[in-house]
């Protein structure tokens, strides 16, 4: 088996897998400049999709090609289901589909902006799939005290 190139990111690391976290801030035109190294991720179309948060106060960012790869189960949804299609009218009606200017800002629309509670600094934590945008204080709450044996039994459901 031949090694990877380590200076060249393999193909699978192409389609995507946004680590690390970063602290930027809204600029006066309430902008936020998304991290180069997870521009270069997000491939074509150039945009992202801006979610809210389904469990949290955050907003959850996606490539366009990661949101349609999660759209085929509500494709595939009854029109009988109401649960399903509420959760899905719900989401999509708040979403927002974004693209950055040339130095790499996204703005947000407002209504998102408040629903996550982000005003001035904004935490952007990567998701492997994507990134959420959280505020600081919001952020150490979730992430503050980690139960290890929780996070034992999230490795396991997830098969790490």
């Amino acid at each position: 088996m031949q090694d990877m190139d380590i200076g060249r990111p393999d193909e699978s690391l192409d389609k995507g897998l946004f680590v690390h976290n970063y602290t930027h801030y809204l600029d006066s035109k309430r902008r936020l400049t998304v991290p180069a190294v997870w521009r270069e991720l997000v491939s074509v179309p150039r945009r992202l999709f801006v979610l809210q948060g389904v469990n949290d106060k955050c907003l959850c960012v996606y490539p366009a090609r990661e949101l349609i790869r999660r759209m085929d189960r509500l494709r595939n949804l009854s029109i009988a289901d109401d649960q399903g299609r509420q959760f899905a009218r719900t989401l999509a009606s708040r979403a927002e589909l974004v693209p950055w200017d040339s130095q790499g800002r996204i703005r947000i629309k407002d209504a998102l902006l408040e629903y996550a509670g982000l005003v001035n600094e904004v935490l952007m934590a990567g998701t492997f799939d994507g990134f959420e945008l959280w505020s600081p204080e919001k952020w150490k709450e979730k992430t503050g005290s980690i139960d290890t044996a929780k996070m034992a039994e999230a490795a396991r459901y997830v098969g790490f």
